[in-house]
């Protein structure tokens, strides 16, 4: 069964400050969806209040057309996985427990723990490359290492929608691309929905189905990459002059900055620059 998740008219904040004000939003079923935008922009509070983390002022969040709110918490973590940009685990917690604590969702009266939620867990452990430290306790691990046992863990719980803030946070580019075909993967062979923050606008470009801009608590620009990635969007939403230009390796946009300077940049076509009084030496040479 598919859940649909929506956010109807929603107003999030803190200490009763509206971040995000009458905002709506519908999940994707079946796609990857990246939100992008600049710092404060209401990103993170987006993720919290679709899986309840924050309860809103105003408006609702639905899950299959009903109010999240009301649905026992057991029930919305089979369904909606989140990855919080900082999560805490308790003191002295080992990799494979934090794992395992994936499956606590599924466990219950008539379900207990099964060679089953083994497997998962051991599958999970095997796609993010951590089963070396299975043994090892969280808080002695690299801030790189603890991002993919987090990983492993929303992973684990094997939920229907999975939300990921800033998932890539303290990893390492090749890490990263991991994470994100990692992801890709789970989306593409398993159905799994996913919706993440990401702030690398070309990662966000490459592997997004579906991209949501969003600038002081409101959505700009939605829809897919090529159309909302756009030099007038980013320009609204980071205030940053940047040519957009296909990204050699998958042809999705890419976001080159200009930056003060680097002026030279916003020439439609450039003249090619002076080589080096070496090169020039060699090229003459040649000719």
């Amino acid at each position: 069964m598919t859940h649909q998740l929506r956010a109807e008219g929603i107003t999030l904040g803190y200490d009763h400050t509206p971040i995000i004000d009458g905002l709506d939003f519908e999940v994707i079923p079946g796609a990857i969806t990246v939100i992008v935008g600049a710092n404060a922009s209401g990103k993170s509070t987006l993720l919290k209040g679709l899986s309840r983390l924050i309860k809103p002022d105003a408006g609702q969040v639905t899950l299959g057309g009903r109010n999240i709110a009301a649905l026992p918490g057991k029930k919305v973590a089979t369904v909606v996985g989140l990855l919080p940009q900082q999560p805490i685990a308790p003191d002295g917690i080992t990799v494979a427990d934090l794992v395992g604590r994936g499956r606590y969702p599924h466990q219950g009266w008539f379900r207990q723990w099964s060679s089953t939620d083994d497997e998962i867990v051991a599958a999970a452990m095997a796609a993010t490359n951590t089963e070396q430290l299975a043994a090892r306790h969280l808080e002695d691990l690299s801030g790189g290492q603890r991002q993919r046992v987090w990983i492993a863990m929303a992973l684990a719980q094997d939920p229907e929608i999975l939300l990921l803030d800033e998932p890539t946070t303290f990893l390492d580019v090749t890490h990263q691309i991991e994470v994100l075909d990692l992801l890709l993967e789970r989306n593409r062979q398993h159905g799994t929905t996913v919706v993440m923050v990401l702030h690398d606008l070309n990662l966000a470009a490459r592997y997004a189905d579906h991209l949501v801009v969003m600038r002081a608590g409101k959505i700009i620009a939605t829809g897919a990459p090529a159309d909302t990635l756009t030099a007038e969007i980013v320009r609204s939403a980071f205030d940053l002059e940047a040519r957009i230009v296909p990204d050699p390796v998958c042809g999705a946009p890419m976001v080159v900055p200009i930056g003060r300077f680097h002026g030279r940049a916003a020439d439609p076509d450039p003249a090619p620059a002076d080589p080096a009084p070496a090169t020039r030496s060699r090229l003459h040479q040649q000719v």
